[in-house]
């Protein structure tokens, strides 16, 4: 018998992953400008109507704003051999409306654009892949000040900045997403108002749908005639994973309820079906359709595009409204279905983000939740992907998935943070499971690069795989980095 040397065993076995993913996978992270640039008033950049929203008192944790964030605006550079430490091959970001087209009309700031083409040629000389979102929710205040998303006129001021986007970038840039979430845009922003501008008019949340939808459509024909033929156009939806919480026939109606106003509102019109009869029904007496979406709409909304992006982190499971009983007190437990659970994870209001759904109840999936009360449950990601590689038949990436946890910086200076190691494996491996059942995904980004501002949380809550000290700035991976150095290194899961 051949006896195997252990230590040359044991290197064979950190050579090769046990789960690999394909070659050419992007392994990146993802960021937004409001939540990392900060100055907010430089080079011509105007307020967007995150700077308004979070200078209104009470609509932001603490006060906080995006002023500083994380000062990536000068140091950029910094960060970008940080990224090339930590092994990345892609790097998503958005680019900010109001820096670039201060009052979403006319001709572009060139002080504006001059950041992002050094940013871009940064991640090119560190041999990172660029992928640019068009908007990632900085509307620029003028534009609300005109009516905002709900105005017909916003899409097609979308999509002449799409264009000056394109004219600037399109020579480096091969990967550009039109919309992040676009169900955030127009349902918390102007639904629930948990979210800037926060309006929370149900009429306008529809209109906002609509016009996001049209304002896509729109930029992706701008932006066919002035990139070139390699560049891929593509956008990121936070798709709901929605689960019934019973298979009782009242559940199963719930769920197509929110699966509608979730998720339909977006594929229908953008993958060629149009708006869905059910979601018309459900949201007649909001809106008129019929007014709202005009001929040729629908059509425009449908251009093809190259590769959709999917935003996960939990599924959604939902019942009817239930009533608890007569003598028992209302409970806001979100496991309990004797009570009127309201959890969606999408913030506190006490108008609902889900028009035509508004008494559907929703409950946690597990107890398993992370610092922002989500509950971790990745196989909803691997689900979701199966059934996007089904329905629609697109190359797939990950644009966004990470977590939040309450990491402390120990005497030592180090962050170490397993629950995000643990959540990242569980994720990543959905992500190979999904392969492995067909799907083309094409690459993984985790949210988020750094700490930063968190939207209405402020800087309470913490993304990053890499620690920023708000008050020097400092950035220091975390243990999650290191450990998504390896995978990277190795090409997939040990």
């Amino acid at each position: 018998m051949t006896m195997t040397d252990p230590t040359t065993a044991s290197h064979a076995a950190a050579a090769a992953p046990r789960v690999a993913f394909p070659s050419g996978f992007a392994w990146g992270a993802a960021t937004a400008a409001y939540q990392i640039e900060g100055a907010v008033a430089e080079d011509g950049r105007t307020p967007s109507i995150w700077d308004t929203f979070s200078r209104t008192p009470g609509k932001v944790a603490n006060g906080d704003t995006g002023d500083i964030a994380v000062d990536h605006y000068h140091r950029f550079r910094e960060d970008v051999r940080l990224m090339a430490d930590l092994g990345l091959t892609s790097y998503r970001f958005s680019l900010s409306w109001p820096r670039i087209q201060p009052t979403g009309r006319g001709p572009a700031v060139e002080r504006g654009l001059d950041f992002y083409r050094a940013l871009v040629d940064t991640l090119l000389e560190h041999g990172i892949s660029p992928v640019a979102t068009l908007y990632h929710w900085d509307l620029p205040e003028d534009l609300e000040q005109a009516g905002g998303w709900p105005v017909r006129e916003t899409a097609h001021r979308f999509a002449e900045y799409a264009a000056i986007a394109a004219r600037a970038l399109g020579d480096r840039v091969p990967l550009w997403t039109t919309l992040n979430e676009p169900w955030c845009s127009a349902f918390l922003g102007y639904g629930s108002g948990v979210h800037a501008p926060g309006r929370t008019n149900p009429a306008d949340a529809l209109k906002a749908a609509h016009h996001l939808n049209l304002g896509h459509g729109l930029a992706v024909g701008a932006m066919r005639e002035l990139l070139p033929a390699s560049a891929q156009i593509g956008v990121s939806l936070n798709l709901h994973l929605v689960r019934p919480l019973t298979d009782r026939p009242e559940d199963l109606e719930a769920a197509r309820r929110i699966e509608a106003v979730g998720n339909r509102i977006w594929t229908g019109p953008m993958f060629g079906g149009g708006y869905p009869a059910d979601l018309i029904a459900d949201t007649a007496s909001i809106v008129d359709w019929d007014e709202l979406v005009r001929p040729g709409d629908e059509a425009e909304i449908g251009r093809p595009i190259d590769v959709l992006g999917l935003n996960y982190y939990n599924p959604t499971v939902v019942s009817a409204p239930q009533k608890a009983p007569e003598d028992t007190e209302g409970t806001e437990d979100a496991g309990d279905t004797g009570g009127p659970a309201r959890f969606d994870g999408h913030g506190d209001s006490a108008h609902s983000p889900w028009p035509g759904a508004e008494d559907v109840v929703f409950h946690l999936a597990n107890d398993d939740v992370t610092a922002m009360g989500w509950p971790i449950d990745a196989t909803g990601l691997s689900e979701s992907l199966i059934g996007m590689h089904r329905d629609f038949g697109l190359p797939l990436m990950v644009t966004e998935n990470g977590a939040a946890f309450e990491d402390v910086v120990g005497p030592d200076g180090e962050v170490d943070d397993p629950e995000r190691t643990r959540y990242l494996r569980l994720h990543l491996s959905a992500v190979a499971d999904a392969i492995a059942a067909g799907a083309d995904v094409r690459g993984y980004y985790l949210w988020s690069l750094m700490d930063n501002f968190e939207w209405a949380y402020g800087y309470d809550k913490r993304f990053g795989i890499v620690h920023v000290d708000y008050g020097t700035q400092r950035r220091t991976p975390k243990s999650s980095a290191r450990w998504y150095t390896e995978v990277i290194r190795r090409g997939g899961l040990d």
